[in-house]
């Protein structure tokens, strides 16, 4: 059985997963998830992920979901983006944790709220609010990355893909790369490994597809 991947294109978090299985070489097939028509909300996927979210990895044995379980997984089944001993697994963990709070969970509701609501929808107290936090992530990020080409180690870890999860796409949330030369070029250093692709050719759906 291949693995399947229940994803969509504009979902960061799935893009995690679907890119750490792709740069590992795991075998996967995206399954898409119509998440704007409702698609993480019927009786069916939530029969598979009661959370109601994307990613869910469908396995022969065994059903997974959050981002980060499934990149942790990928290290378990190859080797991959794990942190060479038990300190380095520690701090990849760390940066993990820090991207679901700091980062990504803060990027992924700024992008959506900005891009992806009607406008006359889009609540301008809570935009101005979360792009404080988004620039202060980015800022620990930018400092981090300065003089250093990976978060953790001396390859690139789940750490770096965790992090990296919503800092491709090219709707506006306050993330410029001329503003951050450390991220750019970090991005550019991830962007290059061998099996990259941007989150809207690696798994089904985009913003076109909806125009």
């Amino acid at each position: 059985m291949t693995n399947k991947l229940y994803c969509f294109g504009e979902s960061g978090n799935a893009y995690k997963a679907a890119l750490t299985m792709e740069l590992a070489g795991v075998a996967w097939e995206p399954v898409f998830v119509d998440f704007f028509n409702g698609g993480a909300r019927s009786p069916e996927f939530l029969a598979l992920n009661p959370m109601g979210e994307v990613p869910v990895l469908v396995t022969d044995t065994q059903t997974l979901s959050q981002s980060g379980v499934i990149q942790m997984w990928v290290t378990e089944q190859t080797g991959r983006f794990g942190g060479r001993n038990a300190a380095e697994a520690r701090e990849v963990l760390r940066w993990m944790f820090w991207d679901n709070h700091k980062m990504s969970g803060q990027a992924g509701a700024l992008r959506f709220l900005m891009n992806f609501l009607p406008e006359d929808k889009r609540p301008a107290e809570a935009i101005g609010w979360l792009s404080g936090r988004v620039q202060a992530a980015l800022a620990t990020l930018e400092r981090v990355l300065q003089g250093r080409d990976w978060l953790v180690g001396d390859g690139p870890t789940t750490a770096d893909l965790a992090c990296c999860g919503y800092l491709y796409y090219p709707e506006p949330f306050g993330f410029d790369r001329a503003d951050w030369p450390a991220i750019a070029a970090w991005l550019d250093r991830i962007a290059a490994l061998p099996g990259w692709k941007h989150p809207y050719d690696l798994m089904p759906g985009s913003p076109a597809d909806r125009a």
